[in-house]
This record gives C-alpha cells, structure tokens and sequence, in this order.
C-alpha cells in the first residue's frame, strides 16, 4: 500500500500519532471503501471516528470504573478534607496527605487514576482532528487525485496565477500555507486545493484548464466527455455526501443553495450546525458527573452547568463556519460517544463495586511486593502515623513556640537515626510514620 508524501502534521505528540496510526487507518477504511465502490469520505469519516472511539472504549471504561469508585470514595475523601479544614501546618498537612493516601490505597487505586486515560486519549483526539482536516495528506488515493491537479498548476505557470490571485478564498488559503508551498510547492498547492470552496476550485480550474484532467482513466471534475455523456468526476464521488459537497462549509452551502433556490440542499446544510449542537448536548448530558470535594462542589455545579450550555453552542457556531467533512466528524463522534456511554452506563451499574475493590487491591499488593514493599506493614505504620500526628498537633497547641521547635529538632534527629538504622527511604509514607513511632517510644521513656 502506497503512503502519500503530501503535508502532513508535524507535531512532535501529535504528528507521529496521525503518520503512524491514525492515517493509515483512514486510509484503509477508503482503500475498502473503494474496493466496494463507495469512494466517499463522508462515509470514511463516520467509519473512522467509530474505529478510533472502539479503540479508545477499553480506557474510557477504565476510566469511568474509577469515576464509580471515586464516588464512593468521596464521602471519606471529604471527611478527611473536613478535618482539617484551616489547618495550613506542616505537620496537618502531612497528615492529611497520608490520611488521603491511606483511603485510595483501602480501595486499591490511584489519586492519578483517571488523568493516565486522558493523558492516552486527548493526544490521539487531537491527532484524529488533523487526520480529517488534512485527509489528502494521509489517504493515498485522494492525495494522488489532487497531486494531477497540482502538476498542471506547475507546469502552468509555476503557481504563479495561484500565488497572486486577489480571489479571496484562494488568497487566504495560499496565505495559511504559505510555509507548505516554500517548502514543497506539489504538497502545497494540494493543502491549498483541499481547502477551496466549490467556486473557488471553479475559477481555479477555468483559469489552468483542469476540467479535463484525469486520474487513472478518470475524470477528476464532473463534465461532459468527448461522447457528449455527463460523467461525474472523482472530487464529486469523494466529497460529495448526502448532496453535500463536504469541503464546503454550511454558511457557504445555504448562501449558494438560497441564491438558487436549492431549498432541500439549504436544509441539510442547516441541520449540519443543529445536529452537531443536539448530539453534544446529548453526549454532555450522559457523561457522568466529575466527583468534587465539599469545598468546590458549588463552584464545580456552576462549571458543569456552564459547559452543558457552552458545549452545544460552540459545536454549532464551529460546524456552521468549518468544513462539512468535519461538522460530520463532530457529529458522528457525539453519537459514538453517546451510545458507548449508555452501553457502559449499563455495564458499570451491573459491576460488584466491592468485588471490584478487592481486585484492585490485590493488584496493588502485588506491585508493592514486587517492589520490595510489604503492604501490610505500610498501611499499619501510615495509621500509626496519622493517628500520632493528630495527637501531636492537639499538644502542639499547648506547647510554647520555643519547646515546639525544640520537638521538632527531636523528631528529626529520630527519623535520621531510624532511616539509617532501617534504611527507609527520606520522604516515605513508613519513614515518616516511624518518625512518629521513634519519637513517642522516646518520650515515653522519659
């Protein structure tokens, strides 16, 4: 299978995710498509966005078993956050970081549980995005049809006409890839074709006679052929979804299809823009809630409420002025998310939440052992620790300033003794709760 050399996305994250990844998955699906005799990118899109969500369903289910028990956790999380409330010293927060830590250790998880998923999710998101916003660039067949186009240009005039234009679609798209046709003027005129609008491809071609151009025996542009029969060219069939021709946006396609009375094709392009705004409004209302500690719950009532209203809106506004390819992108992704989340909505209600924890405990265990650590012992010194810090901040209050810096210095020279003795790691849960250990033993024999 060929891989296109047009421009593709550079990024350093994102770049190699849609070069080695995404894009030849895209490219699959079109080359089956094809196969089929269904050339369409619209359909491609719509199969695509469902690979990569199906792809991605293992972490968001992982992601939401741990929103389940973040829940469950809650209630503990903001006693603990309730306890010490005001108190900003040293000792109050170490032993709330402990306490903390003690309580997504009891159900066998990390406080960083959710981020991991999202950090694998929103790279391969975005480079989904750049994939359809640059499809040429990664499905071989349509980059190859546009790369004729590009040859005549050049063998036109060099790009001249295109680079000086004053027609302004066609100027703001030489504008925005200026640095592609620097570098490699065949990819740029491609990433400029890729974005024209149906009248600005016009001029272009009338200008560079492109309309007879072909492409593997193929007309590129739709016309008349040398038999007198209208034939519809390959930019037609790849484009074109549901009468739409998806390089264009909405607000463009309702001006041109009201100047023409193409009232049928007006309201398809006007549900574009609708249906992007329903269906996210759909996929925000089904995703669960975010758990909140007590003390920003209101403020993070007042976010979730403000983005069920800011989601839609802005999904409407961005697929009335974008592309259709990825208003249908933005689409079919809500719907995706949709489904799975009332498929997984069901499938975590069904989840033995204790069971659950058992498992995730038991994991946790064994990573503990294998790195040397005796869970055990860790969760008995970490209670050790947070109950003797409470009595020790209950005296503290009592002591004048001079003998609590006195026991400070006490505490420390204990927990150096101790590490040396023990070889505890500084800073770890069991070295600080021996700490404590270390100093109550020697206060006792006083």
């Amino acid at each position: 299978m060929d891989i296109t050399v047009l421009t593709q996305y550079g990024g350093k994250i994102l770049g190699p995710i849609a070069k080695w990844v995404l894009g030849p998955i895209l490219n699959g699906i079109f080359v089956v498509l094809d196969w089929i005799h269904l050339p369409n990118v619209g359909v491609a899109i719509i199969l695509f966005t469902i690979a990569v969500y199906l792809l991605l369903l293992p972490l968001t289910i992982k992601q939401q078993k741990f929103s389940k028990l973040q829940a469950k956790m809650q209630p503990e999380l903001q006693a603990i956050q309730n306890k010490y409330k005001g108190k900003k010293d040293q000792e109050s927060q170490m032993a709330m970081n402990q306490e903390t830590q003690a309580v997504y250790a009891k159900y066998g998880v990390s406080p960083m549980g959710s981020c991991l998923q999202l950090l694998i999710q929103m790279p391969i998101l975005f480079a989904l995005y750049r994939v359809i916003y640059s499809i040429p660039a990664y499905v071989t067949k349509i980059g190859k049809t546009f790369g004729v186009l590009a040859a005549k240009i050049i063998s036109t005039d060099n790009a001249a006409f295109l680079r000086s234009t004053e027609i302004s679609g066609i100027a703001k798209a030489v504008a925005q890839f200026s640095k592609n046709l620097d570098k490699n003027l065949s990819n740029g005129i491609v990433d400029v074709l890729n974005t024209l609008s149906s009248s600005d491809m016009e001029a272009l071609s009338s200008h560079y006679g492109l309309a007879d151009l072909t492409y593997e025996g193929h007309r590129i542009f739709s016309g008349i052929n040398a038999a007198g029969d209208k034939v519809r060219g390959l930019l037609d069939q790849f484009n074109t979804f549901l009468g739409i021709n998806i390089i264009n946006s909405p607000s463009y396609t309702i001006k041109t299809a009201f100047e023409s009375k193409a009232f049928l094709l007006m309201i398809g392009a006007i549900l574009i823009p609708v249906l992007a705004a329903v269906t996210q409004w759909i996929s925000v209302k089904l995703a669960p809630s975010p758990s909140s500690s007590n003390n920003g719950n209101d403020s993070m009532q007042s976010s979730m409420k403000a983005m069920n209203v800011f989601m839609p809106i802005f999904s409407a506004v961005i697929c009335f002025t974008l592309p259709v390819g990825l208003g249908i992108y933005w689409i079919a992704g809500a719907v995706v998310r949709s489904i799975e989340q009332i498929l997984i909505n069901k499938h975590i209600d069904k989840i033995d939440l204790e069971a659950e924890i058992k498992k995730n405990v038991e994991k946790r265990n064994a990573k503990l052992r294998k790195a040397g650590i005796d869970p055990d012992k860790l969760m008995r010194n970490a209670s050790i620790s947070t109950k003797a810090m409470a009595v020790q901040n209950s005296s503290n209050a009592s002591l004048s300033a001079a003998d609590s810096e006195k026991r400070k210095e006490e505490m420390r020279k204990a927990t150096e003794y101790y590490n040396k003795k023990n070889g505890e790691s500084a800073g770890s849960i069991a070295a600080k709760a021996n700490m404590v250990k270390q100093y109550n033993e020697k206060n006792n024999e006083k």
